[in-house]
């Protein structure tokens, strides 16, 4: 289990962190989001001991981290931290051994993450001669080339299309099904709700919200309904309650500001002819994030 406990940092007049305190269980994967400058990376950096705290405790398995546990930790920066011109196999043998692993291991690792990830033919060739796609790839081997207890990710998907997350994605299942604890960041919202199960928002340092994803999404009070059939836009303008409509190429999407007002919204729709569709959904993790940034900002 990791236990972050009250910590704080601050760099000059800046707050990066403020009274932060999360935990989370093996084989947990769990999510750290906020906007560019919230504390992300500063709580990363925290967490594998790169930067002191300024006040506050962490702790694996109930031990306090330090250069004992590096051995345990993976940690892929969101800046690309590989050496240009090493091979791939040279920069994966560099932070394999600072593990502490032995050469006949990583080999074996080497290969076997080479394969999963569709990058065999690339294992001795020198990583400037890589697209971004591929250089990501190699970077996330190198964090997982030791099987960590414990898997940090800063922007794990960056210049990766849909195929390549969707692997990512199932490489990260599996390590957390062992016991893996992993936490990461994304902008995109999109790949957190593919795999996140618990999450933690922070905005200037503090966290302004936490909890079980899908409960998150349930107790938000807005809701999206998504109708097909013979419906125009000017049908919903006088139904209070409505905060936006949205027309797509097949279907008008109504957002209403919360359960109460869907019948309102029903009883125009059943009034219509040829309804192929009415769908009430929960909004997009995307659309709560706006939501409550925006607030705190606006506060």
């Amino acid at each position: 289990m990791l236990k972050v406990s009250h910590i704080s940092k601050s760099y000059d007049d800046i707050q990066a962190v403020d009274d932060l305190s999360f935990v989370v269980r093996e084989g947990e994967i769990f999510g750290l989001l906020g906007v560019n400058g919230a504390g992300k990376t500063t709580t990363f950096r925290m967490i594998v001991g790169l930067l002191d705290k300024d006040q506050g405790k962490i702790t694996l398995n109930g031990k306090e981290i330090d250069y004992s546990l590096t051995d345990q930790i993976g940690f892929m920066t969101e800046e690309r931290s590989l050496l240009l011109k090493l091979s791939v196999k040279e920069q994966v043998y560099y932070y394999g051994t600072l593990k502490g692993m032995r050469k006949d291991i990583i080999e074996k690792e080497l290969d076997y993450w080479l394969d999963r990830l569709h990058i065999t033919e690339f294992k001795n060739k020198k990583l400037k001669e890589l697209s971004k796609g591929n250089q990501q790839k190699v970077q996330f081997i190198t964090s997982i080339i030791n099987r960590p207890k414990l898997l940090i990710l800063d922007e794990p998907f960056t210049s990766l299309d849909p195929f390549n997350v969707s692997l990512l994605v199932d490489i990260l299942n599996e390590f957390s099904e062992s016991g893996t604890i992993v936490i990461f960041s994304s902008h995109r919202m999109e790949h957190v709700e593919l795999f996140c199960k618990r999450l933690l928002i922070l905005v200037n340092g503090k966290s302004v919200l936490e909890g079980d994803l899908d409960e998150i999404k349930k107790k938000y009070r807005k809701k999206n309904i998504h109708i097909r059939g013979d419906i125009i836009e000017n049908d919903f303008l006088s139904v209070e309650g409505v905060d936006s409509i949205q027309t797509t190429s097949d279907e008008v999407i109504v957002t209403v500001r919360d359960d109460s007002y869907i019948s309102s919204v029903f009883d125009i729709v059943k009034k219509k002819k040829n309804i192929t569709k009415f769908e009430v959904e929960d909004p997009s993790l995307d659309e709560i994030f706006v939501s409550i940034v925006g607030d705190v900002y606006d506060k």
